[in-house]
């Protein structure tokens, strides 16, 4: 399993493009690695023939686990092929997809990985049933008796508790319980375990405040007439404030990891974006002296391809901070997760018409937006934070400065 991003530790396996046994060309892709991010499609570096595969479509594994065997036309694997082919040979046909795994005198044939997992499992490789060639037992009849003991586990952990949540049953009625178990997907999995591990390991402190922004709106409006070529959005102005911030705090386009700070040398800013498979946050990279016109046609084309799955690691960048904007819901404030791997996170809400009082004390309508900053205090402390989100609505109040520069 490749590691793809800073952050990665495990992924799965969403999809082989080669089954065992078939040859492939360098460059071929061979296969495509999900994590809660990203699908990213990995292609040969070599010619080869895919002889095993170890981890199936859905599994989620560490970074660096071995997922598959592959022949490179070496010596030594070219010795295990002709064995493997030999096998069959003298067996019958129907040995194929035998009952029980296949022996050479009192000996199990089994793969060295299959005996490693049946080992750790505590399963017996005789009772198994060998899908490999000549019926040798390889990982997938592992992890697949694996899979059903543990099924049958849960049945009968099920029938325990039947009884303390459901009333006798009636003779001849089926007893039913009260709930559903659904199982989670490999994305949702791989979230949930990836925002608590970064609840829990990142010390949050949160900070709030409004910025006025009745002269952006206008100003948006009034760019948006002028049929200049360029069409903004609200997030747009958000995510160039947010580049301009940090142009003018580089101490804080910084990340905690397990090495160090890491203090970035380009500015990334990720951007959630809603799509079918749940939310989503690539990043803007490299964007310190992008114009704002060509920042939201780089934008638009990120979210073109977030929402048609074709996302790839590179997308992913190596953000200091991500612009989460839910402000088409209806939501005053947003109190955000940071990602792991992140220092901040910007949680956007809605745009509110409210009264506030003019310097002579009188009523004064204002288009007030909500901004909450959630910062890391491993990397910076509330003083600090509280500058970098001034500065965000500094520019948001003053948004001609974001068309010039």
């Amino acid at each position: 399993m490749p590691k793809l991003g800073l952050t990665m530790t495990e992924g799965s396996v969403a999809q082989w493009s080669v089954g065992a046994g078939e040859p492939f060309q360098s460059g071929q892709a061979l296969y495509v690695v999900e994590t809660d991010k990203v699908a990213t499609e990995i292609a040969a570096d070599h010619d080869g023939t895919l002889i095993e595969i170890i981890v199936q479509v859905g599994d989620m594994v560490p970074v660096g686990t071995v997922i598959g065997y592959w022949d490179d036309g070496g010596p030594a694997v070219q010795a295990t092929a002709i064995q493997a082919t030999a096998t069959p040979a003298t067996a019958t046909p129907a040995a194929a997809t035998p009952a029980t795994a296949a022996k050479v005198g009192d000996r199990i044939v089994a793969s060295p990985f299959a005996r490693h997992l049946a080992g750790q499992s505590g399963l017996d490789l005789a009772s198994l049933a060998g899908s490999g060639p000549g019926g040798r037992v390889v990982a997938r009849d592992v992890l697949a008796a694996g899979m059903t003991r543990q099924k049958e586990s849960t049945t009968v952990n099920q029938a325990a508790l039947q009884p303390a949540l459901q009333p006798a049953a009636q003779p001849g009625m089926q007893p039913e319980l009260p709930y559903q178990v659904i199982a989670p997907t490999t994305r949702q999995a791989t979230i949930a375990r990836r925002l608590t591990r970064g609840k829990q390991d990142t010390p949050h402190f949160y900070l709030a405040l409004e910025a006025e922004v009745s002269s952006l709106t206008a100003l948006r409006k009034e760019v948006n007439e002028a049929d200049l070529g360029i069409r903004l959005t609200l997030n747009h102005f958000i995510v160039k404030a947010v580049v301009m911030a940090l142009l003018v705090h580089p101490e804080l386009n910084r990340a905690w990891s397990d090495a160090g700070i890491l203090a970035f040398r380009q500015i990334d800013v990720g951007v959630a974006i809603d799509t079918a498979n749940g939310l989503q946050a690539p990043a803007l990279t490299n964007t310190g002296g992008l114009p704002i016109k060509a920042l939201a046609d780089r934008l638009t084309r990120l979210a073109e391809r977030a929402r048609a799955g074709a996302l790839t690691a590179n997308d992913m960048g190596m953000p200091a901070i991500t612009v989460s904007n839910a402000g088409m819901h209806h939501v005053t404030y947003m109190t955000s997760i940071i990602n792991p791997g992140q220092s901040m996170i910007l949680g956007v809400g809605s745009i509110k018409g409210v009264f506030r009082p003019d310097p002579h004390g009188q009523p004064e309508l204002r288009q007030e937006l909500g901004l909450v900053l959630s910062a890391d205090h491993r990397i910076m402390d509330g003083v600090a934070a509280l500058k970098f989100l001034n500065t965000i609505i500094h520019y948001l109040e003053h948004p001609a400065q974001l068309l010039l520069h």
